[in-house]
């Protein structure tokens, strides 16, 4: 790879949009729900996918009906979906205000992260 296309791969990486939002796990046989905020949500369902697979997630309720259901015993969702202008921005307290909504809405969800 020539200085110019690594230069172009690096501006667009900079400027890309990722879905940012409030992610959601449910438990398909108890109906128990789990919220957390994520700037990239692929990557937030992903990062939480490694930790519950290896054991080491710190949302005990949430790992232990991981262990007792498995993956396949979850629906991921995106519960809602942050609407941004600049990729740059920190966006933690908009993200941490959806998430707080989402929580409002669903009585019986959890935060992911406690």
């Amino acid at each position: 790879m020539d200085k110019v296309q690594k230069k172009a791969l690096t501006e667009e990486w900079r400027n890309r949009r990722p879905e940012m939002g409030v992610i959601s796990l449910r438990c398909r046989e108890t109906g128990e729900a789990f919220l957390g905020t994520a700037k990239d949500t692929k990557a937030g369902f992903n990062s939480i996918r490694a930790k519950l697979s290896g054991g080491l997630h710190p949302n005990k309720r949430l790992q232990e009906l991981w262990k007792q259901y498995g993956e396949a015993g979850f629906e991921f969702s995106v519960a809602a979906v942050l609407e941004y202008e600049d990729p740059l921005e920190d966006h933690s307290e908009e993200l941490e205000t959806l998430r707080e909504l989402c929580l409002a809405e669903d009585k019986s969800a959890a935060k992911i992260w406690k």
